[in-house]
């Protein structure tokens, strides 16, 4: 063979090494993220080709792919409309990337699971069609309507939790949207929704409830008080704390006040008991004086603040700040400074405390099954995520949110043979707007089965529980008596 055919076979062996190794790369290496690129508009095509699968609520889909007669032969339903949308969120072949629960489980939903490789293997064999598999959730359909009802035209969310296992009962958030546009097959028309949606002011997008962050204002005096009698500064609820009419900080010239601008009890002191129905700012703010600002830290960290949390969907973590002053830890005892938090993790307070001082892990899906309705999976055995107080402690708190509606400012959190504990917030966020209205609560008190955190945007009164008490707090009695009228 002459020296110019060889070097030309080198150059053609290269070239069939190099087709080689970039279909190989192509077919196996970058499979998975090609196919996943929100632009890879045939895999969005082959996907819409098979039936995805539904979202189940209480034997119900608020999900489903129904069969149409275009090149995508199935479209993506929500037959709930607004009232599940933050949940199910919405799959559009205009927008590419799904949002909420779709996106969390795509996997599932689409049939590329790993739990359903034997599913996909067998359709392969048989000719049948490949279909993803049905997502049933933990959310109580009563207690859902009642949330979404009771928030009414309010921004705000509320959140819903079986105390005993960390299951989500209700999840709502306002203002909502209709996934159905954007999910439509009409690109112009699924284009237009989601140009609206995406650019809203009020963020209807957002599902506030686990991605909405927040100051919790006196809500966080729970935490406080659990910190003070876990750490010994408190031995129970009749113990003496001081309550004046304002509270010197020191460092700064600029006193803590109460709301009313009064002492909260005879000669500047009260009980923690009544310093909490009355929600005394000094009483805290002076409990946080002497706690400091690390062990205020370690005891939320104890009920969730801190962790990463999925439930599928990802939740905001909820902070204390580190490295408080002295001035810094009696605002963030009382719920300001730059504490922030969640309604999911002030529901997770709640019920660490209902549950005899266990916070269970927050969990949405109930169970998956396959299409043919085998189960692949259940949810696990409830799973602790801490224990945040001891149980003797949340007996005491459980006594004094009790005492918060029965006497103090959740009155209105009250149900007719049923005892609730809870504790009413009002947090400043912007000079320029009135506070956030906060209630958590749970019930009933001495066998809760239900525990509920609110928060509605700028539904509070300045320098003033009556926010919290007023607004807040009758949309927790009403999902409560959702829950407890099963």
């Amino acid at each position: 063979m002459n020296t110019p055919i060889r070097r030309l076979s080198v150059v053609i062996a290269c070239l069939f090494t190099a087709l080689l190794v970039a279909s190989t790369v192509v077919q196996f290496v970058q499979a998975k993220s090609l196919g996943a690129m929100s632009t890879n508009k045939r895999t969005l095509l082959d996907t819409y080709s098979r039936e995805r699968g539904s979202i189940v609520v209480g034997g119900q889909a608020v999900a489903k792919s129904v069969p149409v007669q275009d090149q995508y032969r199935f479209l993506r339903s929500y037959p709930a409309g607004e009232l599940y949308a933050q949940l199910t969120g919405f799959y559009s072949y205009a927008v590419g990337a799904p949002y909420g629960l779709e996106h969390a489980e795509d996997d599932l939903l689409s049939g590329d699971a790993d739990a359903l490789f034997v599913r996909r293997v067998t359709d392969l064999i048989t000719g049948r069609k490949t279909s993803g598999a049905t997502i049933e959730l933990t959310i109580d359909p009563k207690a859902q309507a009642a949330a979404d009802q009771a928030l009414g035209d309010s921004k705000g969310a509320v959140v819903a939790l079986d105390p005993r296992t960390g299951a989500i009962l209700a999840m709502v958030s306002h203002p909502t949207y209709d996934p159905n546009p954007l999910s439509s097959h009409d690109l112009g028309k699924a284009a237009k929704a989601w140009q609206s949606l995406s650019t809203d002011p009020d963020k209807a997008y957002l599902n506030r409830a686990i991605s909405g962050v927040y100051p919790p204002g006196s809500t966080f005096k729970v935490v406080t008080a659990a910190a003070a009698l876990e750490n010994g500064v408190a031995s129970d609820e009749n113990s003496t704390v001081p309550g004046p009419a304002e509270l010197d900080l020191p460092l700064t010239s600029t006193p803590l006040p109460n709301e009313d601008d009064r002492a909260c009890g005879p000669n500047d002191e009260t009980t923690l008991i009544h310093a909490l129905e009355i929600s005394c700012n000094t009483a805290f703010g002076s409990l946080g004086l002497e706690l400091g600002g690390e062990k205020l830290r370690a005891q939320a960290a104890k009920f969730g603040f801190g962790d990463s949390l999925q439930v599928p969907m990802r939740v905001a973590t909820s902070s204390v700040p580190a490295d408080l002053n002295a001035p810094q830890s009696a605002q963030a005892a009382i719920g300001q400074y730059d504490v922030r938090t969640t309604p999911l993790q002030m529901a997770m307070v709640a019920a660490g405390i209902a549950n005899g001082g266990s916070v269970m892990t927050p969990y949405l899906v109930q169970s998956v099954r396959s299409a043919n309705l085998d189960v692949i999976s259940s949810a696990p055995d409830p799973v602790e995520l801490s224990q945040a107080v001891s149980p003797e402690t949340a007996s005491t708190l459980t006594k004094m949110m009790v005492s918060v509606v029965d006497n103090g400012s959740g009155a209105r959190a009250q149900i007719n043979g049923v005892e609730v504990a809870g504790k009413t917030g009002t947090a400043q966020h912007d000079p320029k707007k009135p506070p956030h209205a906060w209630f958590i609560s749970f019930a009933p008190a001495t066998d809760p089965k239900v525990a509920v955190a609110v928060v509605v945007e700028d539904g509070g009164v300045t320098g003033s529980e009556v926010g919290g008490g007023r607004v807040a707090a009758p949309i927790a009695r009403d999902v409560m008596e959702a829950v407890l009228s099963r």
